[in-house]
């Protein structure tokens, strides 16, 4: 799996995990769900951070991934603009 592969999945999850979070938090708050889904967004949020470095090893592409909601995608969004079309290196 390439990293931008990585990145793109990562972002996806966080975002989601995080919908789905706010939407038990407003609604029923059923610890259990908190308890599963709370890692899980957690890990996918420390993965774009480190993915983001990885891919780009530059300060002002990496901070903001740490952004909380949109920072995966603002990341992905970067990352996708500096990676080189085809045929380029």
């Amino acid at each position: 799996m390439s990293p931008f592969t990585l990145l793109r999945a990562a972002a996806v999850v966080e975002l989601a995990s995080l919908a789905v979070l706010l939407a038990n938090l407003a609604t029923v708050h059923v610890p259990a769900v908190a308890s599963l889904v709370g890692p899980i967004h957690g890990c996918a949020y420390l993965l774009v951070i480190g993915v983001t470095g990885q891919l780009t090893r530059s300060a002002r592409a990496t901070l903001p991934a740490a952004i909380p909601v949109v920072g995966g995608l603002m990341a992905l969004r970067r990352v996708h603009r500096q990676a080189p079309g085809p045929g380029q290196t």
